[in-house]
């Protein structure tokens, strides 16, 4: 694997101004991607996740969105691509799988239309029947079942597993070297969840890619990811490796993601552990530590001033001032 950074995102600031006031979704997320590594961004619905990855492609309504910071991906300065030199980098360089592909499909085209038109638009010296033929690979390659026949179906016409699998082979179309999963799962049922995780590691390790995964489930970042960031109130609260990330937490609020994970069936009458309050307004994020009013470590100095990263060891580091023995200990 190649040390050199294949994505690399610094100072990345989003600010929502179409509001009657700004609302800073990101702010301030420092994000390294190596070729061949799978990142895990986890949190709370409202932290960040999904803005920061849309961010890749230049997605938010450049009117109502201030963006601040830089993105490297592949040498592409992503925030300062001309609109034809951003077209061509969507999909050819960086793909995303769109949360509820029902909705990111067209529904107008069949679905093998629609990926055999994203292939000669990147390609267009690609003859119709060579893109048919490559939209029925990658039909194969995911796994659905009679591809020629679904080829010619509508998007309202799959199951949701399968237009999930038909959006993953639109994401793959024209070869892109980092992949955006944007919850790729939660619209569907367990088994078929444990399928779509499965297939895109596997096909992650077949083509080499950098992969940046969101979901909410800590469950599906432990199955995929090599690394894990967690995110909370539009910034970066604790990385680090899967494994030493999940078996010592040394942020309160990864603790409480962690404790918060149904392990196993729930006896009768045992209550699941949640975490407290609600994340905070972030229109008006306070001067100290986002996570302190839900914090079971809160002190006053919590409240004093925004804490720094402190590194912990290499590639570990939380943004908490409380990351010290006891933290550790509870986190065992």
């Amino acid at each position: 694997m190649n040390d050199a950074p294949f994505v690399d995102i610094q100072g990345l600031t989003v600010t929502f101004t179409g509001g009657r006031q700004p609302v800073k979704a990101v702010g301030g997320v420092d994000l390294q991607v190596r070729r061949g590594e799978v990142v895990a961004l986890i949190g709370e619905s409202g932290s960040g996740k999904s803005v920061t990855l849309r961010s890749l492609l230049k997605l938010h309504p450049p009117r109502k969105t201030t963006i601040g910071g830089r993105i490297v991906v592949g040498g592409h300065e992503v925030l300062k691509l001309a609109p034809a030199a951003l077209a061509d980098y969507r999909g050819k360089v960086a793909s995303m799988i769109f949360q509820e592909p029902l909705l990111a499909l067209d529904p107008v085209y069949s679905v093998g239309a629609q990926i055999a038109e994203a292939i000669r638009r990147h390609e267009p010296a690609t003859s119709a029947d060579a893109a048919h033929k490559r939209a029925l690979g990658l039909f194969e390659r995911v796994h659905i079942p009679s591809p020629e026949r679904r080829l010619a179906a509508f998007p309202h016409e799959m199951s949701g597993g399968m237009r999930q699998r038909a959006m993953i082979a639109l994401a793959l179309a024209c070869k892109p070297q980092l992949l955006l999963a944007d919850e790729p799962t939660t619209a569907l049922d367990a088994t078929v969840q444990i399928q779509i995780l499965l297939l895109l590691r596997e096909l992650q390790r077949e083509m080499g890619l950098a992969v940046i995964f969101v979901t909410h489930d800590i469950g599906a970042a432990i199955e995929v990811a090599d690394r894990i960031a967690v995110m909370y109130a539009g910034r970066i609260v604790e990385e680090g490796p899967a494994r030493t990330l999940i078996r010592e937490p040394r942020h309160p609020y990864t603790l409480a993601l962690l404790g918060s994970r149904a392990h196993g069936a729930l006896a009768k009458g045992e209550r699941l552990e949640t975490i407290g309050g609600a994340p905070p307004d972030l229109a008006n994020l306070p001067a100290g530590c986002a996570f302190a009013e839900r914090c079971r470590f809160v002190t006053e100095a919590c409240s004093a001033a925004a804490p720094q990263v402190v590194t912990l060891q290499p590639g570990h580091q939380a943004r908490c001032i409380h990351t010290g023995a006891t933290l550790g200990a509870a986190g065992r």
